[in-house]
């Protein structure tokens, strides 16, 4: 199943994040998809969760579920959401279908302590192999989309990513990098971490 973003299941970063929340707190998560990842929240730590999710089947889904979940773009309704109404907000697998990445995080910085946002590297060395071998666009298990009808319009890498992070003053506080089924941790987001790792999950806050 995927939702509005292409956000797919049996993802494992969906594991990660959830050992980066802690238990009973409050959690939005943005562009929740059918609710695997709240479901998981809700089923391991207890949370009180909410969610947004772009398509209709995918809010149809989650409430089907039992999941507290409403129609939303990222984009744009971020905005209704007071100052520090969360611990955590999440964007998983989703801030590279946004319209405005940098206008999401920084919404995201306001209404939660704490943010988590996974995303599929596009600094991946199989990704530039492609690029580099065939000249075309590359197809991976996280790009799984023809350039045509792909959903990811803004993609970036490990180092894009944390640059941005630095230039919105939000900190990382975690950061895991994928690679096949194995993750790792990161203490610096690096040229070899960024050239390994085919997704990565970041735990950020606010810069003191």
């Amino acid at each position: 199943m995927s939702n509005g973003f292409g956000q797919v299941d049996g993802r494992v970063d969906l594991e990660l994040i959830a050992g980066m929340i802690s238990p009973g707190c409050r959690v939005l998560d943005v562009g929740c998809g059918d609710g695997d990842l709240l479901a998981l929240l809700r089923k391991q730590k207890g949370i009180d969760g909410r969610g947004v999710e772009l398509s209709q089947e995918g809010v149809n889904a989650s409430v089907a579920r039992g999941l507290a979940v409403v129609q939303g773009d990222a984009d744009t309704d971020l905005t209704a959401y007071p100052d520090d109404a969360f611990d955590y907000v999440i964007l998983s697998q989703t801030i590279q279908a946004t319209r405005n990445p940098k206008a999401v995080l920084r919404e995201m910085k306001r209404i939660g302590r704490h943010v988590i946002v996974s995303f599929p590297n596009f600094g991946n060395w199989r990704v530039r192999l492609k690029l580099l071998f065939s000249g075309r666009m590359p197809e991976t298990r996280s790009l799984g989309y023809s350039w045509y009808d792909t959903p990811n319009i803004h993609l970036c890498t490990v180092l894009d990513f944390a640059s941005l992070c630095e230039e919105l003053g939000l900190e990382i506080e975690d950061a895991l990098i994928v690679t096949g089924d194995r993750s790792r941790r990161i203490s610096n987001p690096g040229p070899l971490s960024n050239l390994l790792a085919s997704d990565a999950v970041f735990l950020l806050k606010r810069q003191d």
